[in-house]
């Protein structure tokens, strides 16, 4: 038998748990990856579901913030959490048996006019709104002044040439004024098309605080980051596969040598 010896000749991979890839260590990695990912790509989705609804804006009344027919997410919140500037989705059957979507321009205990020199006046101070289409300060109606109720607000579009709002409703019981609990949700993004967050309307500063932005960009982020850890994660194992299969056909081992 005379001294015989065996080798052993390492597989062409270099075993599966030396090579950097294909190993168990980075198979381990890209399995959490992958769970990791769906926990964030899920919570994210579920998240927004609670938080936001959408709406179909049917209407130019907000033109150019919404136009007729985009679609918006708008946040779920209480009528109590609604500020000046912001633009809330409600209903109210005085107005309209369907849901409305309208700026809020002054909350109860505002006097509120138009206009100084085609500009909205509220609590005395003249209000810069940037967000009005070219040339609308010149072309809105004179309304007189107006105290918002406790407990209300006065709402105006975007849009102040058509704009079915307070405005159209004065002679009403409330004045034109609508109830903070007929608020359902207020606006933060146009998402279709893709025209972003809206806005802050910095022009109400001067009156008080202004709402903080909802969750949405976290919200996105983590649907984001949570799909590029899935598809990270599941690449990975074709990669190795691939990585493998050339080394084998080269005869270079996972350290470059033979």
């Amino acid at each position: 038998m005379g001294g015989e010896s065996t080798t052993r000749t390492a597989p062409p991979g270099g075993g599966a748990d030396k090579g950097p890839v294909g190993g168990r260590t980075g198979q381990r990695l890209s399995g959490l990856a992958v769970a990791l990912g769906l926990v964030l790509f899920l919570g994210g989705f579920a998240w927004g579901a609670v938080v936001y609804r959408p709406y179909a804006v049917p209407t130019g009344s907000m033109t150019p913030t919404i136009d007729a027919g985009d679609r918006v997410l708008a946040q779920r919140v209480d009528g109590a959490e609604v500020h000046r500037g912001d633009v809330v989705v409600f209903k109210d059957a005085t107005w309209a048996d369907a849901p409305m979507v309208k700026r809020v321009v002054a909350v109860g205990g505002d006097t509120v006019s138009c206009c100084q020199e085609g500009r909205l006046k509220v609590d005395g101070k003249v209000i810069d709104e940037p967000y009005l289409p070219t040339g609308t300060p010149a072309e809105i109606s004179d309304f007189p002044t107006v105290t918002v109720p406790q407990g209300r607000l006065f709402l105006l579009g975007d849009e102040r040439d058509s704009s079915v709002d307070s405005t159209a409703h004065l002679t009403d019981a409330a004045g034109g004024t609508v109830a903070r609990g007929a608020v359902d949700a207020r606006v933060d993004a146009v998402v279709w098309p893709m025209d972003g967050m809206l806005e802050r309307p910095t022009g109400f500063e001067a009156l008080g605080a202004l709402s903080s932005p909802g969750p949405l960009r976290t919200v996105v982020a983590l649907v984001i980051g949570g799909a590029v850890l899935i598809l990270g994660g599941a690449a990975y194992g074709p990669f190795a596969k691939r990585v493998a299969s050339s080394r084998a056909r080269t005869g270079t081992g996972p350290t470059g040598g033979r």
